[in-house]
């Protein structure tokens, strides 16, 4: 495709998808899109590029007719744009395909994969890069605050992009990752997750086997390492030791255990800032320190810091890098301060990840109540595979909402995930639970009950029915009521 010619991307709103139109654009490409329904970040972004967004899936939105369409691996047979396209053969193709013809061939490609954390991760490791002056090309699964955007065509010779393990298409049902051909990967984790197309953590580890047995011997891998004190150590390094087997290339493991080549010493999760040592083969390396809040974000940097170092970037650089690297949209971000009460944006759809945010905010908020208020919406947290693990992470908060299971009727009763158990289980844990039907009925109860120092975080990994915007509007409301109040009351 030397050509600049018309590009229409169904199912753009995805964050992969809306990062590749802004990437096409950049290239001197003609970019549409389309999709069911847009929802911030992504939205807000693509509207920035002044890309526009046909809403909802319509055969009309490939009128006049593109000379190629991507297909968003959230599409299959029965929608009707991708019926035109096939009814008229209209050219298509996934998105890793195009993003590897189109932008990866010619560079050095750095993968950030595993379960948990590749978002964060890939972002820190293009905010290492560009501070070092190598100008990486980048491309991540959410908005980057240094840069501003998810994804970045740079000069440099290394593109640096998040791998992801999700099927490819409607017509590709490999992972996306295994089309990009990566010279270096990061594996922060392997655990069970996309129940809707892997059968069980076997066919999840067959997947990031391939990808291991990718790299070349000139490569690099970089492991994650559970520490032996940990009570799930032994499963957690299972599964990524099976997949390490696969490497033809040389391994370094990273974490807190005796074991790990870059090994985390002397944290320190403080209130504002965090901070710990990495010792490079038991001998001490590093000194970092963010203000990023968790252990799991310090596992992610210093695996971020190990493969930078192996390109030759400087210990002092990388520090710099991460003292002022600034997060990723919708993970642990602060939505909305009013009266004392911190209403907060993550992520989280998996019990570890629910747990790891959960304990985050635990260490960042001491001596607040804190609420976690759950939309179980991913393919994964809809299904009663992982109930007994979302149960144990949930009950670590003090008290809990769960919204109505979004599409439940897509999920087989049999397979579904029982709220009802879900709130009875964390009941007997001694923490209060609760199920309502929406944002709407969210927003209008628990708003009266938030008081001074409360922190509420909302997980989701959708738009929820808007209620980043109604909760606090909510609040806002009494506030207002409560003023008018004491203002009468006065007089």
């Amino acid at each position: 495709m030397t050509q600049p010619k018309h590009i229409h991307l169904s199912g753009i709103c995805g964050t992969a998808m809306a990062s590749l139109a802004g990437m096409l654009q950049e290239r001197g490409f003609r970019v549409t899109g389309s999709d069911a329904a847009a929802y911030p970040p992504m939205s807000t972004f693509l509207e920035s590029l002044g890309i526009p967004v046909a809403q909802p899936f319509a055969e009309t939105n490939l009128d006049p007719r593109p000379d190629l369409v991507v297909i968003g691996n959230a599409l299959s047979r029965g929608n009707v744009e991708l019926e035109k396209v096939l009814d008229e053969r209209i050219p298509f193709c996934s998105l890793p395909q195009i993003l590897h013809d189109e932008f990866l061939v010619g560079k050095s490609v750095l993968v950030v994969s595993g379960t948990h954390g590749k978002t964060t991760t890939t972002s820190m490791l293009a905010w290492i890069f560009e501070t070092a002056g190598l100008q990486p090309s980048f491309l991540i699964g959410g908005i980057a605050e240094n840069f501003g955007r998810s994804f970045g065509l740079g000069d440099g010779k290394h593109f640096i992009i998040e791998g992801d393990e999700y099927d490819t298409a409607f017509f590709d049902k490999g992972p996306k990752f295994l089309h990009y051909f990566p010279d270096s990967v990061i594996l922060t984790s392997v655990e069970f997750d996309h129940a809707d197309i892997y059968k069980d953590l076997d066919a999840v580890e067959t997947a990031f086997k391939r990808l291991v047995n990718l790299v070349p011997r000139r490569g690099r891998i970089v492991g994650f390492q559970a520490d032996d004190r940990d009570n799930d150590s032994d499963n957690a390094n299972a599964s990524i030791d099976r997949c390490l087997q696969k490497a033809f290339c040389p391994v370094e493991r990273y974490g807190r255990s005796e074991r790990a080549g870059w090994r985390i010493e002397n944290l320190k999760l403080g209130e504002q800032q965090t901070s710990w040592s990495v010792l490079r083969s038991g001998k001490l390396w590093a000194e970092f320190e963010f203000a990023l809040g968790g252990e799991y974000n310090v596992w992610n940097a210093t695996a971020a810091a190990a493969l930078a170092a192996n390109y030759g970037i400087a210990k002092e650089a990388i520090a710099q890098a991460l003292k002022t690297f600034r997060s990723v949209k919708r993970r642990l971000e602060v939505k909305a301060e009013i009266n004392g009460i911190t209403i907060i944006d993550d992520f989280a759809h998996h019990p570890t990840a629910i747990e790891q945010t959960i304990r985050a905010l635990r260490a960042r908020y001491p001596q607040s109540r804190l609420w976690v208020v759950l939309e179980p919406r991913s393919n994964t947290l809809r299904r009663n595979v992982l109930q007994d693990a979302l149960v144990r992470s949930l009950a670590l908060a003090d008290q809990v909402v769960l919204a109505a299971i979004f599409k439940s009727e897509a999920i087989p009763e049999a397979e579904r995930l029982d709220l009802h158990r879900v709130v009875e289980e964390i009941g007997k844990r001694g923490k209060q639970a609760r199920i309502l039907a929406d944002a709407d009925a969210i927003a209008d109860a628990i708003a009266p009950e938030l008081r001074e120092r409360d922190v509420v975080a909302i997980l989701s990994n959708g738009g929820f029915g808007g209620i980043y915007e109604k909760l606090p509007q909510r609040l806002r409301q009494l506030e207002r009521k409560t003023h008018a109040a004491k203002a009468l009351g006065e007089n």
